[in-house]
């Protein structure tokens, strides 16, 4: 059974799962959707076209669904779409996609998004994630699966992190941060591979070992992007164990329209 606080306005439209708990002074709006085993502590306001799966927890003083932060948004029926277990902590702002981003802001499956932090328009957030407290999103990025923001990271509009990546603390990134890197430093860098997050989901260390030779040829040898493109193809053939996690890295380097951090 729905448990809503005396306290709490959901709308009569929202669609709640039946055991979805709602607390004190929360806003639930008419547009709103909330699957099961979803928990909303207090003062949260939901609002917009909002999309919330399963077994998700937001605490207290979060606002979701709240519209774009973007002046050419005109009030169009743009949506956010939130996966299953997630944990939204306190103070957090999400926002609703726009028109000119394909209309939605997507977050996927169990991720872990702390204190103040901010996912603002179109933005699209893999699975597994981790954003320390003030991580902010501008508008457009896409932050791939198993991305660990540190605190106060922020990254700019239109910007591509890669999956199995770590951002370091008090970073601004510009530019795309290829998949496995490890950046961070004053101005911004790469410093190597994420090895311990490696190690943690269980890459074997062939597939790290042939990781960081391809960090080298991308960073250390001297090579055009061109040119270590075609070092890690040639490192793919005669690395079949790395392969899956080489192509992934290279795959990502041919789509970096905006360039990568160097």
């Amino acid at each position: 059974m729905t448990r809503i606080h005396p306290t709490a306005l959901v709308d009569p439209k929202a669609q709640l799962a039946n055991d979805v708990e709602v607390g004190p002074y929360s806003i639930i709006g008419p547009q709103v959707t909330i699957g099961p085993g979803t928990t909303i502590a207090a003062h949260v306001v939901i609002e917009g076209r909002t999309t919330i799966g399963a077994r998700n927890r937001i605490l207290q003083f979060n606002s979701v669904g709240s519209e774009p932060q973007d002046k050419k948004y005109r009030g169009e029926p743009t949506e956010l779409i939130i996966g299953d277990d997630n944990l939204l902590r306190e103070f957090g702002t999400y926002n609703t996609g726009t028109v000119q981003g394909g209309g939605f802001t997507r977050i996927g499956d169990d991720n872990w998004l702390m204190a103040y932090v901010h996912v603002a328009h179109d933005c699209t957030v893999g699975s597994h994630t981790i954003f320390a407290n003030k991580a902010q999103l501008a508008g457009h990025v896409e932050i791939g699966d198993w991305v660990i923001l540190g605190g106060n990271a922020d990254v700019y509009q239109f910007v591509r992190v890669g999956a199995h990546s770590i951002i370091g603390a008090d970073v601004l990134v510009t530019l795309d941060v290829p998949p496995f890197a490890m950046v961070g430093g004053e101005p911004p860098g790469p410093r190597g591979i994420n090895v311990e997050g490696l190690r943690r989901r269980g890459f074997a260390p062939e597939v790290t070992s042939a990781l960081r030779q391809a960090h080298r040829t991308l960073y250390r040898e001297g090579l055009s992007l061109a040119d270590a493109r075609a070092a890690i193809d040639t490192q793919i053939a005669e690395t079949p164990e790395a392969a899956d996690a080489l192509r992934l890295l290279n795959d990502f380097l041919g789509s970096a329209a905006r360039g990568i951090i160097r």
